[in-house]
């Protein structure tokens, strides 16, 4: 079976903040010290995503972790956004290898993240696991485009990553505020209706992706 090369993958990043993340990128990576490398900033970024996890079960106890949450998130950012634009600032890329560890580091971050919200006490635990679920849907979509279509999409409409990081922040500010709300009249956690909207979201790109992948997969090698 043919595949795209790692190396000849054609980008997408048209997310609300992408012109700007991009810019603030570049600017860290000239400022790096050698010292530090790619490995760094995504083991940073893998541990930040995995304490922040630890960080939402913890608020169960005391909100003030939330704080702690958000400094994490900032961390994950950092080491998961800049450890590619450093790899290619310095010229150093080795293709086939960041793109594993980068999202086999995403996959297992995930679950720590989405485990830690089902033990928070802040979201009902089938909601956190239906928003893991979800993820790991439009993540397999993502790689398995990929490489058969040479097409790595970054974000999906004007969201991505750092969007999706900025509203935990927005949203775990708003916590101590909104716990719950009140809706039709009935009350839920604020994060049941965030998280419902989030599964609907991610399931219906999942699904919109795999539909326009799979008419351009056949256009790409029609039998007749």
């Amino acid at each position: 079976m043919m595949m795209a090369a790692v190396k000849d993958v054609e980008r997408h990043q048209q997310s609300m903040l992408a012109k700007v993340e991009k810019k603030a990128l570049l600017w860290l990576a000239a400022q790096m010290p050698a010292w530090i490398n790619s490995d760094h900033l995504t083991a940073l970024g893998f541990l930040a995503q995995c304490a922040a996890g630890v960080g939402y079960m913890m608020s169960s106890r005391n909100m003030l972790w939330l704080h702690g949450v958000n400094l994490l998130l900032i961390l994950n950012w950092f080491g998961d956004s800049l450890d590619g634009t450093l790899a290619r600032h310095r010229n150093r890329l080795r293709p086939r290898y960041g793109f594993y560890v980068d999202h086999i580091c995403d996959t297992f971050g995930g679950l720590f993240l989405m485990g830690g919200l089902a033990l928070s006490g802040l979201m009902s635990p089938g909601i956190a696991w239906g928003m893991l679920i979800a993820f790991y849907l439009i993540s397999i979509q993502v790689y398995l485009a990929t490489f058969s279509i040479g097409q790595f999409k970054l974000s999906h409409g004007f969201f991505g990553p750092t969007e999706i990081r900025v509203l935990l922040i927005v949203g775990n500010l708003a916590l101590f505020k909104y716990k719950r709300v009140h809706l039709a009249g009935s009350e839920f956690f604020l994060f049941d209706v965030g998280g419902t909207i989030a599964i609907i979201g991610m399931l219906g790109m999942a699904v919109w992706a795999s539909i326009v992948n799979t008419r351009t997969l056949y256009q790409m090698e029609r039998l007749d």
